[in-house]
C-alpha cells in the first residue's frame, strides 16, 4: 500500500537520520550525496548543499516547490534537485530519494557496467535490476533528461561516471535500496574476482515472481539464465 506523505517535522527527521546512516556506512562521504522526501502540496524537502549530510540538523534541511524554487528553510537547495524533481514527476508512486556514492556500485558505473543480472533471490524481490543511465553533467538540465527513462521504469539505477540513486516508498525505504545496491555489487565483484557470476535460472526466477513483488522493476518471466545482461556475460 502506498504510503502517504509525512509532515515537513517528520521529514526533516528522517533526512537527519539517514544522512548519518549513509555517512556512517561509507555510502557518502564529506559533503557528496543528497536526499529529498515528497511533502503534501507538490513540495519536497530537500538536503542543503554543500553540507555533510552526516552532520545535518534539522533547520538546515530546505523545503522547495515542484519547479524546485525555495520555499523555506536556511540552506541552498541540493544542486541535484532537478534530478531528484524528474523522478518524482515520473513516479507518482515515490516518496522519497536518495543519491549517493557507494564506492563499489560506482565503480560498475564508471566501469560502464549496470547491475542488472538475476543472481540474488533477495534483489530480485525487492530492488530489481539496477540499469546504468548515459552520463548527464552533474547539476544541469542533462541530468534530468538522461535518467527520466530508467526513473519510470527502475526503482533503482546507477548514473554513469557519477554514483546511484534509489527511489522508495519512504526514505527508509530508499536507504536500505541504496544499502543493497552497494552490497549487492560487492557480491557480483568478488563473484567475478572468482571468476564466473552464474545467474539464476528461468525457472528459478519464474518461481520467485511468483511470489508477488512490489518492485517496479522486475525480470521479465523466463528471462533468468540468459547471456543478455552485462553480469552474465561475467
Amino acid at each position: 500500500m502506498k504510503r502517504q506523505p509525512v509532515s515537513v517535522e517528520q521529514a526533516a527527521r528522517q533526512i537527519v537520520e539517514v544522512g548519518r546512516v549513509l555517512y556512517e556506512r561509507g555510502l557518502i562521504a564529506a559533503t557528496e550525496g543528497n536526499m529529498s522526501v515528497r511533502l503534501p502540496g507538490n513540495r519536497f524537502l530537500t538536503t542543503p548543499s554543500g553540507l555533510c549530510k552526516g552532520r545535518l540538523r534539522n533547520h538546515d534541511v530546505v523545503t522547495v516547490d515542484a519547479g524546485g524554487r525555495k520555499r523555506g528553510g536556511h540552506g541552498t537547495p541540493s544542486s541535484e534537485i532537478r534530478m531528484h524533481l524528474a523522478i518524482y514527476e515520473e513516479r507518482p508512486d515515490i516518496l522519497a530519494i536518495v543519491h549517493a556514492h557507494p564506492p563499489v556500485a560506482t565503480g560498475f558505473a564508471v566501469a560502464g557496467i549496470p547491475l542488472a543480472g538475476c543472481v540474488l533471490p533477495e534483489i530480485i524481490l525487492t530492488v530489481g535490476s539496477v540499469p546504468l543511465t548515459e552520463y548527464g553533467t552533474p547539476s544541469t538540465d542533462e541530468l534530468p533528461a538522461r535518467i527520466r527513462g530508467a526513473a519510470r521504469a527502475h526503482d533503482a539505477f546507477l548514473l554513469k561516471n557519477h554514483g546511484a540513486v534509489a527511489s522508495g516508498t519512504g526514505l527508509w525505504d530508499a536507504c536500505h535500496k541504496m544499502e543493497m545496491i552497494e552490497s549487492f555489487a560487492k557480491i557480483v565483484l568478488t563473484a567475478r574476482q572468482l571468476g564466473r557470476v552464474e545467474p539464476l535460472s528461468s525457472a528459478d526466477v519464474d518461481k520467485l515472481l511468483a511470489l508477488g513483488t512490489g518492485a517496479v522493476n522486475r525480470p521479465a518471466a523466463g528471462c533468468g539464465g540468459c547471456t543478455t545482461c552485462e553480469i552474465g556475460r561475467a
